[in-house]
């Protein structure tokens, strides 16, 4: 039976606790898999640059998908291996309709995400937690104005992030940005939705970076709680057998991680990890 290669992780409400901290259970978890020899994968809707050194530094981390899928990147030699990314112009497009709600929106440009000072100085009115306002300063770059910016810079973008003030807009783009062509429309927080370009998922970043490292697809895990996550889990969850148990559909492997979830809540993906070990928990 073939064993597992590569564990793509999550990191925002998956491998790193409410805090955006990596809990000593989950990094001994880690370690566990990295003696085995198997990649940790960091998969994530954040910039590279978002991702923590925290997490950088543990042990079988050398490469990271980020920006839902948008780019897949060596960790160890700072380069970017795969990228799908929204033209300039359809950037500009996505923002044009986004800007006419009450959102704040940043896009991400070369691994950093691109915010103003009408955004970074009320973030509470835009539904962003403490914590998560904290992670938005260190991840952003601050310009007088994000579409003249973007306009200026002619430069391809790797996501639109979009936080929006009210929730009840949520569904009302949603519906407005499925009229544009080429792109991807998901969401990761109960106020936000990603737009990446088509092509650019979690999962199809996944199944690419396997074969890039010669593991076979059903020698891979992901782990995941979000819409964004949902096509990681699926291309793993279709193709990978969890040891000597059998193989779950996506939809059971969603409902017992879920009710497990419910019984291990704020211990992270460790518990699911030591499936990896041999540890029966599904």
């Amino acid at each position: 039976m073939m064993t597992i290669g590569l564990i793509a992780l999550d990191l925002d409400g998956t491998l790193l606790d409410s805090q955006k901290n990596l809990s000593e259970r989950n990094r001994r978890a880690l370690e566990r898999c990295a003696r085995m020899g198997i990649q940790i994968v960091p998969t994530t809707g954040r910039a590279v640059d978002g991702i923590t050194r925290e997490v950088r530094s543990l042990p079988g981390v050398n490469y990271a998908i980020s920006t839902n899928g948008g780019t897949v990147a060596d960790l160890a030699r700072g380069i970017s291996l795969k990228r799908c990314t929204l033209s300039n112009a359809k950037a500009l497009e996505v923002l044009g309709i986004v800007k006419k709600y009450r959102a704040m929106y940043d896009p991400y440009i070369d691994g950093r995400g691109i915010s103003q000072p009408a955004f970074i100085e009320h973030m509470e009115d835009y539904g962003l937690s403490p914590v998560i306002q904290k992670m938005v300063l260190s991840t952003r770059d601050v310009v007088p104005n994000i579409l003249h910016y973007v306009t200026d810079c002619k430069k391809d973008v790797e996501k639109v992030n979009v936080y929006l003030a009210d929730v009840k807009d949520i569904e009302p783009l949603r519906k407005e940005l499925s009229g544009v062509e080429g792109i991807v429309i998901s969401s990761s927080l109960y106020n936000n939705l990603e737009i990446n370009a088509l092509g650019a998922t979690k999962g199809i970043a996944l199944m690419w970076l396997a074969g890039y490292l010669g593991i076979a697809p059903e020698a891979t895990m992901a782990f995941g709680d979000g819409e964004n996550d949902l096509s990681m889990l699926e291309a793993a969850a279709r193709l990978c057998r969890i040891r000597k148990y059998k193989i779950y559909t996506l939809k059971e492997l969603q409902d017992r991680v879920k009710e497990k979830l419910q019984k291990l809540k704020g211990q992270g993906a460790a518990p699911f990890m030591q499936i990896v070990s041999g540890d029966t928990l599904l």
